[in-house]
């Protein structure tokens, strides 16, 4: 959850950007990212140069990493899937989550980060867990860059980003110096060809070892489609004082359609750094995201979630999820469902709203009630349904016995969970 952005469509928007399956079945999906650890390794199998550097999940591997590297002094930073690590402060306490240091202080430091929480300005409030922390060689760089590979839907091709200068934010540069950006789209029937590699190279103001950045570039673009990636960025892709490039921080993302190729990829996935109701929805085949809201959302169909939730806010309620059961939930999804939306102590009633299409409304009727039962619902349930069965449906939910709203539409049931939330 984002710690400045307060309305949930702002912070669903950003998230399911890169949440979306193909065409088929237009629902939004997880796509794995890797620590910095696991991208600089993976880089490495591609020919893309790294700094030496080590993972440890304790004290002693972290000095054991330090004297392996051998030098005076080394480069600690937290492992977490968030970015502003630098800036960022630990729940301890402790300020940092990325320092230069002397190798006699890594015992310290590492003592200070490892099991802490490191809370970011990409993290959200709550943080993010440090299990892992990197010990890397401390590298005389003389200047930075920026370079990523992202998709480029609307066209729809891979289109490489490249700015002579880095180390900051993009975005931030695209506003104040947009003609120091250089965009070079990549046709993946050709790939990248020389002409293009030079043209990036050129915009990323290389000019001794030329020719090796180009083979650099290159790496980078083909670790983007051998690993069908979705995003590779660089930032900063930086250059030594013999003039060489070194990758000296990445975030790889990759896509969730391509894990039945890249088994060894996926394998590293780190559920930790993830919201836990997010992880078990993703296990029961549910599309979640978590907000800041007081009432819960199970909906089939991304399109209706959406509504759903814009009606709830138009009512003065706020969503505390989306939740997109798909078009074909069985019982066992509905409950399962429930009991992820109820983790949340935040919400304080349950709307459901269903079309039923390919889904029954009978079907999903009494997956509500024995859901209900099953689970001890304790806060007001609302129910709209409408569509196939809708009135076998209505006559469940009638019959349970349970305290369950029925509405007649969406407008009604938005009106009716806004109106039993605590007073």
């Amino acid at each position: 959850r984002a710690a400045t952005v307060t309305d949930p469509f702002t912070m669903l928007a950003a998230r399911l950007a890169r949440r979306v399956r193909p065409m088929r079945t237009a629902q939004p999906v997880r796509h794995l990212n890797l620590h910095e650890y696991q991208s600089a390794a993976l880089m490495a199998q591609k020919g893309v140069r790294v700094p030496e550097g080590y993972p440890a999940k304790t004290v002693e591997e972290a000095v054991a990493a330090a004297a392996k590297i051998g030098d005076d002094e080394v480069v600690i930073k937290s492992q977490i899937l968030a970015g502003g690590r630098g800036l960022g402060t630990f729940t301890n306490g402790f300020k940092g989550g990325v320092h230069v240091i002397k190798t006699s202080e890594v015992a310290e430091y590492a003592g200070k980060m490892l099991g802490g929480t490191l809370v970011t300005k990409q993290s959200g409030p709550a943080g993010k867990p440090v299990n892992t922390i990197m010990i890397a060689k401390k590298m005389n760089l003389v200047r930075e860059m920026y370079f990523s590979i992202l998709l480029n839907r609307p066209d729809p091709r891979p289109i490489v980003i490249a700015c002579a200068e880095g180390g900051t934010s993009i975005e931030d540069l695209a506003e104040s110096n947009p003609e120091a950006i250089v965009k070079v789209p990549i046709d993946l029937d050709v790939g990248m060809t020389d002409a293009q590699a030079a043209q990036i190279v050129d915009g990323l103001g290389v000019k001794k070892e030329v020719a090796d950045a180009v083979e650099q570039v290159k790496a980078l673009f083909k670790l983007f489609v051998e690993s069908d990636c979705t995003m590779v960025e660089v930032n900063p892709l930086a250059e030594d004082a013999s003039g060489k490039l070194i990758a000296a921080d990445a975030k790889v993302g990759f896509d969730d359609n391509a894990e039945f190729r890249q088994a060894a990829i996926f394998e590293q996935r780190d559920t930790s750094q993830e919201d836990s109701k997010e992880v078990a929805a993703a296990k029961w085949d549910l599309n979640y995201i978590a907000l800041d809201g007081n009432i819960g959302c199970m909906v089939n169909g991304a399109g209706l979630a959406m509504a759903t939730m814009d009606i709830i806010q138009l009512h003065g309620g706020k969503p505390a999820n989306f939740l997109d059961v798909g078009g074909a939930a069985k019982e066992e999804q509905v409950t399962a469902a429930f009991k992820i939306i109820t983790q949340d102590p935040g919400v304080k009633c349950l709307l459901v709203n269903i079309f039923g299409g390919i889904m029954k409304c009978d079907v999903i009727a009494q997956g509500i009630v024995n859901a209900t039962k099953e689970i001890g619902l304790k806060i007001p349930l609302v129910v709209r349904l409408e569509g196939t069965n809708v009135e076998e449906g209505k006559r469940i939910i009638s019959e349970s016995g349970l305290a369950i709203t029925a509405a007649n539409d969406l407008d009604d049931a938005a009106i009716k969970a806004v109106a039993a939330l605590p007073k």
